[in-house]
C-alpha cells in the first residue's frame, strides 16, 4: 500500500525550522494554496470559487506558465490573492544542480519583471517560494533564504492530484486535520481537477459555517 503523509511529521519540522510549515495564531485562520497554475481549464473556475465565498488564497505559480497565461495571473493579483514563486519550470531541487535551480527560480522573477513591462499592473517581486514536490536540497534552500525568499512548505497535503485517492477521500485529508493556522496545499492543475472541483467547494462551505477564515499568506 502506498504510505501517503497528509501531514508533515513533527521531526521533520523541527529538523527544518527556518522552513514555513503553519502559521501560528489563535484565531479561526485557514491558508489555502495552489500550486503549478496559472492555467485556463482550472485556474479560473477557482478564481470564481474562492469569490464566491470571498476567501483569499496564495497562488505558487510556475513562470512558464504565467507567460503562457498573464490574463490569469493577473487575475489572481487584481483580485487580491497572494502570489508565490513555484520556479520557471516546476523543477525537482533533488534532481537539478544548484546553480541551475537558483537560476531557473530568478527566470521567474524575470518573468515578473517582464509581466511589468508589457502591462499597465504593477507585480511586485513575491517573497514567497514553495519547491515543486517539496524538495530542495539545503545548499539549495540556504541560497534561496540568503535572496530574501521564505521557503513555504504546508501542514496538509490534500493529495487532490493522486488518480488513485477518490473525492471524499481527498476531503477527508483536508476536513480530519485542518486547525487554525494549517497552511492547505490543492493544485490548480489538469491532473488534480477532478478531486478539487469536488473539494474545494465543500471545504469552502464546511469551514465558513464554523466560522473560519480563509486568508493569504
Amino acid at each position: 500500500m502506498k504510505l501517503r503523509l497528509v501531514t508533515v511529521p513533527k521531526l521533520v519540522q523541527r529538523l527544518f525550522p527556518e522552513r514555513i510549515w503553519a502559521l501560528p495564531n489563535k484565531d479561526n485562520k485557514i491558508y489555502l494554496t495552489f500550486d503549478d497554475g496559472p492555467i485556463p481549464e482550472v485556474t479560473p473556475w477557482v478564481l470564481d470559487t474562492l469569490k464566491e465565498y470571498n476567501a483569499k488564497a496564495t497562488f505558487f505559480c510556475i513562470g512558464d506558465n504565467v507567460k503562457k497565461h498573464p490574463e490569469i495571473f493577473q487575475r489572481i493579483i487584481s483580485e487580491g490573492h497572494q502570489v508565490g514563486n513555484h520556479t520557471f519550470n516546476h523543477l525537482n531541487g533533488w534532481k537539478t544542480s544548484t546553480q541551475s535551480y537558483i537560476e531557473n527560480v530568478s527566470l521567474f522573477e524575470t518573468e515578473l519583471q517582464a509581466q511589468n513591462s508589457r502591462h499597465s499592473y504593477l507585480v511586485p517581486r513575491t517573497s514567497l517560494f514553495r519547491p515543486p514536490y517539496g524538495k530542495i536540497t539545503s545548499k539549495q534552500a540556504s541560497l534561496l533564504q540568503q535572496q530574501g525568499y521564505k521557503i513555504v512548505m504546508w501542514s496538509v497535503l490534500s493529495y487532490d492530484y493522486d488518480a488513485s485517492v477518490s473525492e471524499d477521500q481527498c476531503f477527508q485529508n483536508v476536513a480530519q486535520n485542518l486547525k487554525p493556522g494549517s497552511i492547505v496545499v490543492f493544485h490548480d492543475s489538469l491532473k488534480a481537477q477532478k478531486n478539487l472541483r469536488y473539494v474545494l467547494p465543500k471545504v469552502l462551505e464546511y469551514y465558513k459555517k464554523m466560522d473560519y477564515n480563509f486568508k493569504k499568506l
